[in-house]
């Protein structure tokens, strides 16, 4: 039987990614894919992510260039997208277009479903439903990488803390976008932070061309994900359009604290939780994942040395650990409440908050270049905080 160098499990960004980069480095690898998944997702992209991992425009099915934020009170505030923008994909054709791309790089595409994985003294075997036939199929391997999202099957049973990570529950519907109105803008991603639609996280409209995203997420049982959605396509001036589809999903918000079985396994992406909390972005964190999932693969398979598998998390910590950090601090101080809502709406008219915000999206780190306004940020954030700037005052 084949012995691949690394099966990836999973055939999403962060899956097909590490596929990518190991075929590219010369592996033998194979990834397991479902197929006819659509997961749901807001879609966007940021400008590092295009750079970093060679995105084609043609890929993108918008290019928005300004982010609403919308308080309880229906107060809003326009943030311009300044020196670039906010890439949309469609997730259909965004998947798909990673996953031929690992193919087309030498990767081995297999269709089927998960089972477990099966180990001897000198190899271990991914077992597998076969789509086509229904049969009981294996792939063996020296390594593995567990990609299969949220909820993943891999973490739960052979990580430690696998069963164990919160999530939020997102639900989206996708609509025939209307033509551009005073409530709806193509170029615009509206967020909305109101209880009404989500007690603990926001609602969304998000622009992909002839399509629109419309949807919420939430963490709290009892929260009725489709009314909350129909009370935003309402708000939104949405009821009318067409629906095309409609999905929901966990998406968890907390990084594992380890994501390796310290033997021949490494997790990456939603199965190791590295989702940003506050704003709930996944797919570039996901695709820097699956890129540091396959790095710790490559040493491990050069060493020989199996503590390797450790640099995965190590490396992606290490470079966005404070701004997950930070991401998480905020989400705890200003989504407990409504009254926390308008406040955070407010100060997100600060100048210095749209820069700095912006600059750190687009470049997926904190900006340390401006001290000065790192800390006028810090004194306006607690004082928002502490109730001394009321909540309407821009």
């Amino acid at each position: 039987m084949k012995m691949f160098d690394v099966v990836v499990i999973g055939g999403g960004p962060s899956g097909a990614t590490a596929a990518n980069d190991l075929a590219r480095a010369g592996c033998d690898v194979a990834f397991l894919d479902r197929a006819g998944r659509i997961k749901p997702c807001g879609g966007a992209i940021p400008p590092r992510l295009i750079e970093d991992f060679s995105i084609p425009d043609s890929q993108l099915v918008a290019h928005i260039q300004t982010a609403r934020m919308v308080s309880p009170t229906g107060r809003s505030v326009d943030i311009p997208i300044e020196n670039g923008f906010v890439g949309m994909v469609d997730r259909e054709h965004f998947d798909e277009f990673l996953r031929a791309r690992a193919v087309s790089n030498g990767a081995s595409r297999v269709t089927g479903t998960y089972l477990r994985i099966e180990r001897e003294a000198a190899a271990t075997h991914v077992i597998y439903r076969d789509k086509a036939t229904g049969a009981e199929m294996r792939l063996t391997t020296r390594l593995v990488i567990g990609a299969d999202g949220a909820r993943s099957v891999v973490a739960k049973t052979e990580v430690p803390g696998g069963d164990r990570i919160p999530y939020v529950i997102a639900y989206h519907e996708i609509l025939k976008a209307p033509p551009k109105s005073a409530s709806y803008d193509p170029i615009r991603c509206d967020v909305i932070y109101d209880g009404r639609i989500s007690p603990d996280f926001y609602g969304w409209v998000f622009p992909h061309g002839d399509q629109v995203s419309v949807g919420m997420g939430t963490g709290l049982e009892g929260v009725d994900l489709k009314h909350a959605t129909a009370d935003l396509r309402a708000a939104s001036g949405l009821s009318d359009c067409e629906t095309i589809r409609r999905e929901g999903a966990p998406i968890p918000l907390r990084p594992m604290d380890r994501w390796d079985n310290g033997r021949d396994l490494v997790l990456a992406g939603d199965a190791a939780g590295v989702v940003a909390p506050s704003s709930g972005e996944g797919i570039y964190y996901a695709m820097a994942g699956g890129r540091a999932a396959a790095t710790a693969a490559q040493a491990t398979l050069a060493t020989g040395r199996a503590s390797k598998l450790r640099l995965a998390r190590k490396m992606f910590m290490k470079e966005h650990g404070t701004v997950f950090k930070v991401l998480r601090s905020m989400q705890d101080a200003y989504y407990q409440s409504d009254e926390r809502r308008e406040r955070f709406v407010s100060l997100c008219h600060d100048v210095d908050v749209q820069k700095l915000t912006f600059e750190a999206y687009m470049n997926k780190k904190l900006v340390n270049a401006r001290p000065l306004a790192h800390l006028k940020i810090g004194v306006k954030n607690v004082r928002h905080l502490l109730g001394w700037v009321a909540p309407e005052h821009v």
